[in-house]
C-alpha cells in the first residue's frame, strides 16, 4: 500500500496519523474489557448469572480468533483506509447493539459482532501503519499504534466500570460507542487515502504467503510469547492475594502498576523493533522465562513477587511490535496477513489462561507461573531456526 502522490513518499518520521490506529485500537480493547468490570450489573441486568456473563468475554475473544479472518476477507477489494471506516462503523454498531441489549442473546450476538470487528482492524490498522510509514521505521510506528493496547489494558476496565457505577452498565457501553465515532471521524478527516501496491495480486495470490513455514513458525513464536504471559496475568489477583499475602483493595494498584510497565516496555521494544526483531523477541522470552521462575519461587514474599510481575509486564505483552515486524517480513503487510497473526495472538490468550486454569486444578495457585515459564522456554526454543537461518546469512 502507499499514500498517493509525490510518487508514494512516505515521511521520514512516523507520521503523527499512527495515532488514530492506537486510539482506535484502544477503543476495541476497552469493548473488550467492558464485560469483566461489569459483570454484576449486566447479571441482574440481563437476567443472567455470572457464569453465563463469562462466556461473553469468550464469545468476544473467539469471535476476534475467527470471525476477524472472515471480516478481513470480505473487505479484501476495498481501499485499507475505506475498510478502517467499515469496521468502525460495524463495531459502533455492535455497541449500540450492546447499550441497548433487551436480553442475553442479543447481548451475545453484540459481542460477536464487536469481537469479529475487533479481530479484523488489528489487521486492516496495521497494515494502514506500514503504508503509511517507511519500511525502516515500521517497528516503531506499530509500537506506537499497539500502545492503544497497553494503555487499553491500563485504563480500559477501570474508565468502563467508573462509568457503569454512576450511570449503568448500558452507559458503558454508549460511551465506547460515542468514542468509536469520534476514532472513525477522526480517521476520516486525517488518514490519506491509501491504494494497494502495483502488482498486488487478489485474494488467493495473497492467502498463498500462509504457505512459509517461516510465516506460520513466526505467528506460533507469537502464540507461544502471549499464552506465556496469560497463563500468570489471568491469575494474578488469586496469587497475589492467597499466596502474597496482598489485601483485595491492593490489588487494584498492583494491577495498575503492572499496566504502566507494559506501558514502558511497549515504547522501549518499539525502538528497536525493527533493527534487532529477533534479538528483542529472544531477550524477551528469555527474561520472562526469568520472571515467571522467580515469581513462581517466591510468590509467598512481597517484594520480590511484585519486581516480577513488574517485570513479566516489561517484557510480555510488549513484544507485539517486534512479534508484527517479524511476521510482516516472512509473509508481507496486508490486512489478511496481519488479521491472521491477530487471530495466533488472540489464540495465545486462549491457550494461556486454559492452560494456567488447568494446571490450578491439578497442582495449585503456584502452577500457572510455572505454565507461564514452559510456554516462554518453548518459544525461545521455537526461535533457533530462525536463529540459525538468520546467522546463516
Amino acid at each position: 500500500m502507499r499514500p498517493p502522490g509525490a510518487g508514494g513518499r512516505r515521511p521520514d518520521k512516523v507520521p503523527p496519523t499512527v495515532h488514530l490506529i492506537a486510539l482506535g485500537i484502544f477503543t476495541m480493547v476497552t469493548s473488550e474489557f467492558a464485560v469483566g468490570g461489569l459483570m454484576p450489573q449486566m447479571a441482574e441486568g440481563l437476567g443472567a448469572g455470572v457464569p453465563r456473563i463469562g462466556y461473553l468475554i469468550t464469545a468476544f475473544a473467539l469471535a476476534m480468533a475467527f470471525g476477524g479472518p472472515v471480516a478481513a476477507t470480505a473487505l479484501h477489494r476495498l481501499r485499507p483506509t475505506t475498510a478502517l471506516l467499515v469496521l468502525f462503523a460495524v463495531f459502533f454498531t455492535g455497541n449500540a447493539l450492546a447499550a441497548a441489549a433487551p436480553g442475553y442473546t442479543t447481548m451475545l450476538i453484540a459481542r460477536i459482532v464487536t469481537g469479529a470487528a475487533s479481530g479484523a482492524f488489528f489487521g486492516v490498522g496495521l497494515s494502514v501503519v506500514a503504508g503509511i510509514t517507511r519500511p525502516e521505521l515500521r517497528g516503531r510506528a506499530t509500537g506506537i499504534a499497539m500502545q492503544g493496547l497497553m494503555v487499553g489494558t491500563l485504563l480500559g476496565l477501570p474508565l468502563s466500570t467508573f462509568i457503569g457505577e454512576l450511570w449503568g452498565w448500558r452507559a458503558a457501553f454508549a460511551a465506547i460507542g460515542v468514542l468509536t465515532l469520534l476514532a472513525a471521524g477522526a480517521s476520516a478527516a486525517a488518514l490519506p487515502r491509501l491504494e494497494r501496491e502495483e502488482g498486488a495480486g487478489g485474494l488467493r495470490q495473497e492467502a498463498a504467503v500462509f504457505r512459509d513455514p517461516w510465516l506460520l513458525g513466526a505467528m506460533l513464536s507469537s502464540t507461544l510469547i502471549i499464552g506465556a504471559t496469560f497463563a500468570a496475568f489471568s491469575y494474578f489477583t488469586p496469587i497475589l492475594t492467597e499466596l502474597t499475602g496482598f489485601s483485595r483493595g491492593t490489588v487494584p494498584l498492583l494491577l495498575l502498576v503492572y499496566g504502566a510497565a507494559t506501558v514502558v516496555g511497549n515504547a522501549v521494544v518499539a525502538r528497536f523493533a525493527s533493527s534487532r526483531t529477533l534479538t528483542v523477541i529472544g531477550a524477551g522470552l528469555a527474561l520472562n522465562t526469568l520472571f515467571l521462575a522467580v515469581f513462581a519461587l517466591a510468590a509467598e514474599h512481597a517484594v520480590p513477587a511484585v519486581a516480577a510481575m513488574v517485570g513479566i509486564g516489561l517484557v510480555g505483552v510488549t513484544m507485539n511490535p517486534a512479534m508484527i515486524t517479524r511476521v510482516q517480513r516472512a509473509g508481507n503487510a496486508g490486512p489478511l496477513v496481519n488479521t491472521v497473526h491477530s487471530s495466533f495472538i488472540t489464540l495465545g490468550v486462549v491457550v494461556g489462561s486454559w492452560g494456567g486454569g488447568l494446571a490450578i486444578d491439578a497442582f495449585g495457585l503456584r502452577a500457572p507461573l510455572w505454565t507461564g515459564a514452559a510456554l516462554a522456554l518453548i518459544g525461545l526454543v521455537t526461535l533457533i531456526p530462525s536463529a540459525l537461518k538468520a546467522r546463516r546469512g
